[in-house]
C-alpha cells in the first residue's frame, strides 16, 4: 500500500514518460536510473522506500523527498545506490 501519493508530493515534477520508460507501458519505472525530475519514477521510488523502511507517517516520505530533490548529489543515480545513500545520510538531514 502507498504511503504517499502525487498530491502529498511538495516538489514539481514532469510526469509525462516519453516511450519506453513510461511504467505504463513496461510496468514499472525505469529499474536502473532514477530520475529526480520525474513524478512517475519518484513517487513509486519514494513508497517503495517506505516500505521497506516500515514508515507509517508521510512525513517520512516527505523527508525523503525532500533529501532526493534538494540534498542527494548529482552522480548518485541508480535505484539502489539512491537507496544506500538515502540510509547512509538519514539522520543528518
Amino acid at each position: 500500500m502507498n504511503l504517499i501519493n502525487k498530491s502529498d508530493l511538495k516538489y514539481t515534477y514532469s510526469w509525462t514518460a516519453i516511450g519506453d520508460d513510461d511504467p505504463k507501458i513496461t510496468g514499472k519505472p525505469d529499474s536502473t536510473l532514477l530520475s529526480r525530475n520525474e513524478g512517475y519514477e519518484v513517487l513509486p521510488f519514494i513508497n517503495r522506500f517506505a516500505e521497506k523502511h516500515s514508515f507509517k507517517n508521510k512525513e517520512s516520505a516527505l523527508k525523503a523527498e525532500k533529501m532526493i530533490k534538494e540534498f542527494l548529489p548529482s552522480d548518485i543515480r541508480s535505484h539502489k545506490n539512491v537507496t544506500s545513500w538515502l540510509e547512509d545520510n538519514w539522520s543528518k538531514h
